[in-house]
Formats: structure tokens, C-alpha cells, sequence
């Protein structure tokens, strides 16, 4: 599946392209413990996961209030294209939530819960918030799949299945990552508000992750023992000097800049080599693994 393209570095900005019905062959002989059989990473990842289809909902939700307000057509065209990526994004974690679901992991429980929670949200806090916490998560998002891609050994052992589905959600995240905070510079959203939803989004996206890996951990049959054993070691995986998320620190912390704009942070230097294959192939796991292979 390594496709010979050669990678370029394109700062500039992304086009949004909405692309429907992509295969990625997620089926229940996807292993296990799809991450390089590591419990804790393929747990921890696999909550994540899970909560996006709610969270793409939300995203989409904490939009439209402001469409009215926008009135530069590149801007009104950019939303309309981010909310059709989004349901895009919901509907293949769908499918892969049922996988999880058929591996026996507490799903309905969990989209249960982020149903409850995403519709506290935008029944409690203003849709300006709402629109806040968005577009710090789009930044976190873009960030943290550029942690997945920049080296190739940080997905090496993940399945190809799900690294492709993977690539392509980054691919996504990249193009869409400043529609939001854009929405937000229109309609006036004040400095206090952006950072301190950034600050509410890390602290109980933080916790929420550990809590549904101790979920999906205990439903795989750990001990409280164990599964504290995991977590712990894991998060020195995720958070520590030479963790997975490590490289993403400096690129956050530009985000409580006060003249922060997403566009700043540079695209992947491989980003154009999944665009270029797919549009060879139209195969979403052959983009994917080139992506991959494109790495550092």
C-alpha cells in the first residue's frame, strides 16, 4: 500500500473538501487491542474515540446559532462544509463504536452520558462559550493528530484499519481547524472567554478520558489493581517527557496568545501526500498508509 509520493510543505491554508462514504474495512477483525496489543493505549484512544459522534453533534450545534451572523460567503461556505465533515466524522465512529460495542465496551452507557453532558452545555452556558469550547477543541484535535502523524513509529503498530481511518480524520481536522475560531473573531467572542473555555475543555476532557479507559479496562476484565496499574503507567506514555502528546505542548500553550490564530500553527509537511493518493486511488487505507509511511 506505500505509495511513491513525494512529500512538500504546505503552510498555507487548507481547503475544506467534504468526502462521503469512505471504506476503511472496519469490521470485527480489527484485533483486540488494536494498539500494538498495548491495553492501555488502545483504551485510553478508544474512549476518545467513542465520544465523537456526540461531540461532532455538539460541535455542529454550538455553530449554528451564529450563521445569521456571518455574512463573508467564504466564511458561510467554510461552516457549512465544516458541519458536513463533522457528520461525516460521527458517522464512521459510529462504526467503529459498534466494533467496541461487540468487544463488549460500556458504548451505550458512555453515549449516554455525552449526551447528557453536550446537551448541559448548550443548555447552560452561552452560545458563545459553547462556540468557545469548540474551537478549542478543534485546536486540541489538530494538534493531537499531528501527534499521531509526524513520526512514523507513533502509529507503527496500530492497525492499518484504524490508522487509516485515523489519517483521514487528521487530513479533516487540518482543513477545518479555524473555521470556528474564525466564527468566533465575527461575532466578538472576548479573550476571557476563549482561554477560559480552553482551560474547562483540557481539565474535564483530561479527566473524562481516564475515567472511560477505567470503564473500558474494567469491562475487559482488569482488576481495580490493574487497571490503576495501567492508567498510571500510561499516563507517563501520554504526558510524559517523551510521550505521545509531549510534542504538542508548545503549540498549545500559543493558543492563550492574544493575537493566536490556528493558521499560525504549520500544516504537516506531508499533509498533500493523502490528498494526492486518494485522489489517485480513492482508497481511504491506501492514503492512509502513504500518509503514514510519510512520516519522519
Amino acid at each position: 500500500m506505500n505509495m511513491a509520493v513525494a512529500p512538500h510543505r504546505n503552510n498555507l491554508k487548507a481547503s475544506i473538501v467534504v468526502r462521503e462514504k469512505l471504506d476503511f474495512k472496519l469490521d470485527l477483525h480489527i484485533p483486540r487491542y488494536w494498539y500494538g496489543n498495548d491495553a492501555f493505549m488502545t483504551r485510553f484512544w478508544g474512549g476518545v474515540f467513542a465520544t465523537f459522534p456526540e461531540g461532532e453533534r455538539y460541535f455542529i450545534s454550538s455553530l449554528r446559532p451564529f450563521r445569521d451572523q456571518v455574512i463573508n460567503s467564504n466564511l458561510q461556505q467554510e461552516m457549512k462544509d465544516f458541519m458536513c465533515q463533522e457528520g461525516q466524522h460521527g458517522l464512521v465512529h459510529t462504526e467503529f463504536n459498534q466494533i467496541l460495542q461487540e468487544q463488549g465496551m460500556p458504548i451505550d452507557k458512555l453515549i449516554h452520558y455525552q449526551h447528557r453532558m453536550f446537551n448541559f452545555l448548550l443548555g447552560c452556558f452561552s452560545a458563545k462559550y459553547n462556540l468557545a469550547i469548540t474551537a478549542a477543541c478543534e485546536h486540541i484535535t489538530a494538534l493531537m493528530m499531528e501527534c499521531f502523524f509526524t513520526k512514523k513509529d507513533t502509529m507503527a503498530h496500530v492497525d492499518y484499519r484504524v490508522r487509516a481511518m485515523l489519517a483521514w480524520h487528521s487530513i479533516e481536522e487540518v482543513e477545518h481547524k479555524a473555521v470556528a475560531f474564525d466564527v468566533m473573531n465575527v461575532v466578538n467572542v472576548s479573550y476571557l472567554t476563549r482561554v477560559s473555555a480552553m482551560l474547562f475543555l483540557v481539565f474535564f476532557f483530561t479527566i473524562d478520558s481516564l475515567r472511560m479507559t477505567n470503564y473500558f479496562l474494567k469491562a475487559d476484565g482488569f482488576s481495580f489493581l490493574q487497571r490503576m496499574k495501567l492508567i498510571l503507567g500510561g499516563i507517563s506514555k501520554l504526558f510524559g517527557q517523551d510521550g505521545m502528546l509531549a510534542p504538542m505542548g508548545k503549540s498549545f500553550l500559543k493558543y492563550f496568545r492574544r493575537d493566536f490564530h490556528p493558521w499560525q500553527q504549520p500544516t504537516l509537511a506531508h499533509y498533500q501526500v493523502w490528498l494526492d493518493v486518494y485522489e489517485q486511488t480513492g482508497d481511504p487505507i491506501a492514503a492512509g498508509e502513504a500518509f503514514h509511511q510519510a512520516g519522519k
